[in-house]
């Protein structure tokens, strides 16, 4: 469950502003010691997500935002639910608070459509993250900061028609997700062959395994699996060898087992949306438009991805993926 965010924010702490020749000197010694790197005030940023316990995709987001928010001298806090309801009353703590910036991810959009119309009658800026690109704009938000999912799910299906995959099924961990049906849709429309959408229970990974491995027994003719979140990947490549399949499998996001099945051949390629980036961008985002009014993007998304990475890139990013950034 969720932290109870409306415990852990802090009151904002006062303190001036200052520029120079050397700021950009200064900062790199300031990060280095682990002190600010400017004299803003201190604000609270508050970051919601949709992560379940235990998603470790998440991890490298909070890692983006919290080494940001260290620069940037924010107090950061962090609240994440998979449910949308909970991710709505997190945000409702947050505008109580009187928070100076939101960041929230919008896997169901509905659900959080009136929480950040009250956060723009507050006057707090919010940015979207990872999730709702789509409605980023029209709740009121100042950008998005993620992979548009159906542009990251054309890439994967180019890739598959040039690997000469005939037959794919796409597996969607959580039912409800606008980004997961994005992505799979974006990846039907470039590919070449055949794709079908498979529902699993995300946080039951045996049944997860029983179902694909159900699916590749029933249709030997599947020869890609597609999944949409790095822990998953190991579990299909499991359904795969007890089916007897040899088709490929392919994932999104990376963590150090994917990298590994990368380098190794057992997995095809992932998709990299660098989830780093998103955490850290959207804490100095914020940052920017309070001491400087500042915004990118000029009403539209800021992407991270997508990126394909085969086992040769897997090698090169190895380093940074073990230290939890990529």
């Amino acid at each position: 469950m969720g932290v109870v965010l409306a415990a852990v924010l802090g009151a904002s702490l006062a303190g001036c502003s200052s520029t120079g020749g050397k700021r950009a000197e200064e900062r790199a010694k300031a990060a280095e010691q682990g002190r600010p790197a400017v004299s803003t005030p201190r604000w609270t940023f508050a970051m919601v997500t949709h992560a379940g316990d235990g998603d470790t995709f998440w991890d490298i987001v909070q890692k983006g935002a919290k080494e940001a928010a260290a620069k940037d001298n924010i107090n950061f806090v962090y609240a994440h639910d998979d449910q949308a309801q909970q991710q709505a009353q997190f945000v409702q703590n947050a505008i109580d608070q009187k928070v100076q910036g939101i960041i929230v991810s919008l896997a169901k959009p509905e659900a959080l459509k009136d929480v950040l119309g009250k956060a723009a009658k507050a006057g707090i800026p919010v940015i979207t993250v990872n999730s709702g690109s789509a409605q980023s704009k029209e709740y009121g938000a100042l950008t998005h900061i993620g992979q548009d999912e159906e542009i990251a799910g054309e890439a994967v299906g180019a890739e598959l028609t040039k690997r000469g995959r005939k037959k794919a099924v796409c597996v969607l961990h959580e039912q409800g997700n606008v980004g997961h049906e994005q992505r799979c849709a974006g990846a039907k429309k470039t590919f070449g062959g055949e794709l079908e959408n498979l529902y699993v229970e995300g946080t039951n990974m045996p049944s997860v395994q029983a179902a694909v491995q159900a699916k590749l027994q029933a249709d030997p003719s599947v020869d890609a699996v597609l999944t949409l979140g790095a822990p998953f990947a190991p579990t299909a490549v499991k359904a795969k060898d007890a089916a007897g399949s040899k088709a490929e499998i392919d994932t999104f996001d990376l963590n150090e087992a994917v990298a590994r099945d990368l380098k190794s051949g057992t997995l095809g390629f992932a998709v990299d949306q660098q989830p780093y980036l998103q955490g850290y961008e959207a804490v100095d985002l914020l940052w920017l438009y309070r001491y400087n009014a500042n915004t990118l993007g000029g009403g539209r998304p800021v992407l991270t991805g997508p990126q394909i990475v085969t086992g040769a890139e897997a090698a090169k990013l190895e380093e940074f993926i073990k230290r939890v950034t990529r």
